[in-house]
């Protein structure tokens, strides 16, 4: 067994509480460890900017992983390392494919400054619900295009789009039928906004798997033990990839069956607790 740890986790539906706050507990107990230098991170569908807002407070010596694996970047700065773009011929297709559907997407780019999220139709209350949560955090990356084409002269890391179920089943099949093997996509419910779901649209390398094998070799971890925790289906590949996989028990059965071990639900901060337990590293006694 190796000597050193390296601790990875999710954040909504893991680290995160059910309302998707930081509890002031798991962030006082994860600034005290990483103040006695944790080896800590975070792989994460989120973006590095809404990273940013929720994990203020933290101080990361290591690179995050964004949308999936779209990006691996530096929370301090924003600054990517690693960008997964999707290619623009593919991408000029995608947003074809979803027009022709009756769905408008949401395109999350990078244009060589700074990272965008564009817009351009609000056809559903999904889409609606984010604009209204970006709008509120304040994201200075959300842009109105009057042409949404104009973003793939930037890099396209993500396209995400939202709606029901069925329908949007359907496009998530008709976009593999054509671009399977150049794209990966994930399909889930909003925790956040129930009975909304959202299909998003990625570059066939970026998974948080790649990501995390791209981290340890860029960063000269493979000397460590990989723990990572998660609790949805774009989790897999991380606990493929990691010698310990923890699942907590609110997690999906489709990831479960890939753990190495179940812990406590997300909401009793079932992951800080157990990392805390294991190292020693927190300054204070942790409660019951």
């Amino acid at each position: 067994m190796k000597d050193k740890k390296l601790y990875i986790t999710d954040l909504d539906g893991t680290l995160l509480r059910e309302d998707g706050s930081l509890s002031p507990f798991c962030k006082r107990t994860l600034q005290e460890m990483m103040a006695a230098d944790l080896p800590f991170t975070v792989a994460s569908a989120r973006s590095v900017f809404s990273m940013q807002d929720l994990l203020r407070g933290l101080t990361f010596t290591l690179p995050i992983i964004a949308i999936n694996g779209g990006s691996i970047s530096d929370l301090a700065t924003g600054a990517h390392y690693v960008i997964n773009e999707i290619r623009t011929e593919v991408s000029t297709d995608l947003l074809s494919m979803i027009a022709d559907s009756g769905f408008a997407p949401y395109v999350s780019t990078f244009n060589g400054k700074k990272d965008c999220l564009y817009y351009n139709r609000i056809v559903n209350k999904g889409m609606q619900w984010y604009l209204d949560d970006r709008k509120n955090a304040r994201d200075s990356r959300l842009h109105y295009l009057e042409t949404l084409s104009a973003s793939l002269a930037d890099q396209v890391i993500c396209i995400i789009v939202m709606g029901k179920a069925a329908p949007l089943s359907d496009l998530r099949e008709t976009i593999h039928e054509k671009h399977g093997s150049r794209l990966m996509t994930q399909f889930y419910e909003n925790q956040y906004s129930r009975g909304w779901f959202w299909l998003s649209i990625h570059d066939a390398r970026a998974t948080k798997g790649q990501a995390l094998r791209t981290l340890v070799d860029r960063w000269g971890l493979k000397d460590r033990e990989l723990v990572v925790f998660g609790d949805a289906e774009n989790d897999i590949e991380m606990f493929q990839e990691a010698d310990r996989a923890i699942a907590v028990a609110n997690a999906e059965s489709a990831l479960k069956i890939h753990a190495t071990e179940i812990i406590g639900p997300n909401r009793d901060d079932s992951v800080v607790r157990f990392i805390a337990a294991e190292t020693g590293l927190a300054a204070r006694p942790i409660p019951n």
